[in-house]
């Protein structure tokens, strides 16, 4: 399988070259989209042997995800890994997605953090597990974590979805997948990895407020076309289905 690395950046000066690197020491080709940084994102990944794709103004997350899913494809991806510039996510968490994904052919690989609360801030465990009761709702069964931008798409998944099929410019774009691909029968299975936020990184673009109203707005547009679905609430109050594919790394493995 040919298996590209897409990282979405927007102001990751701090982060970016870190995340880079590791990735790149585990996939063959990483490609880096930055966003109309204004910090230097971009000069940070100088002499690294990553592909780095910029757009000159700020687009938001959704166009950012989009312009390196289109990159990975013209280069022949089989699996597009995705994770955040900001170090929340570890690359050496790569090679457990892609097992739970051999287990799992053509599904979606989401990273799921809401197992490791004791790491969640507050706030944003709440707003996550909020916008997860509503969009494993719309998508008719249970999702672990429907926030995390650490996963795995199918290629075949890619050149089926269509970007004026999607709303807003933003974290949207990542809950609304989850959807339209359980509408072509394309499910996301969880594999545990650990909640870390750096203490170098900048403050989370994620609005745990702002977004998650504007997913549930996204949300209700699709229950509504549906008659609300209720055969997909009744999906959705499962438990969501979680691999372990091995220890995580640095654990002991008790």
């Amino acid at each position: 399988m040919k298996i590209v690395v897409v990282i979405p950046a927007y102001d990751e000066a701090a982060t970016i070259r870190e995340v880079a690197s590791q990735a790149r020491a585990l996939a063959e080709t990483v490609i880096v989209v930055d966003d109309g940084s204004r910090d230097g994102t971009a000069a940070k990944l100088e002499g690294l042997d990553v592909l780095v794709l910029r757009h000159e103004k700020n687009r938001g997350k959704a166009d950012t995800l989009w312009t390196g899913f289109a990159r990975a494809l013209e280069l022949g991806a089989d699996l597009v890994v995705t994770l955040d510039g900001d170090g929340q996510h570890r690359a050496e968490d790569i090679p457990r997605l892609i097992e739970a994904y051999r287990q799992h052919p053509e599904s979606i690989v989401v990273g799921s953090r809401l197992h490791d609360r004791s790491n969640f801030p507050a706030r944003r465990y709440y707003a996550n597990c909020f916008a997860r009761f509503w969009i494993s709702w719309a998508a008719g069964y249970p999702i672990a974590d429907t926030q995390t931008g650490f996963r795995i798409y199918p290629a075949r998944l890619l050149e089926q979805l269509e970007r004026a099929h999607f709303h807003g410019v933003g974290f949207v774009f990542e809950s609304e997948v989850l959807i339209r691909a359980a509408h072509r029968g394309t499910r996301a299975v969880a594999v545990p990895i650990p909640g870390i936020y750096p203490k170098a990184a900048r403050a989370s673009h994620f609005r745990p407020v702002l977004d998650i109203l504007l997913i549930v707005r996204m949300v209700a547009g699709h229950l509504l076309r549906k008659g609300m679905f209720p055969m997909g609430l009744w999906r959705s109050l499962g438990r969501a289905e979680v691999i372990v594919p091995g220890p995580l790394p640095g654990s002991t493995g008790d």
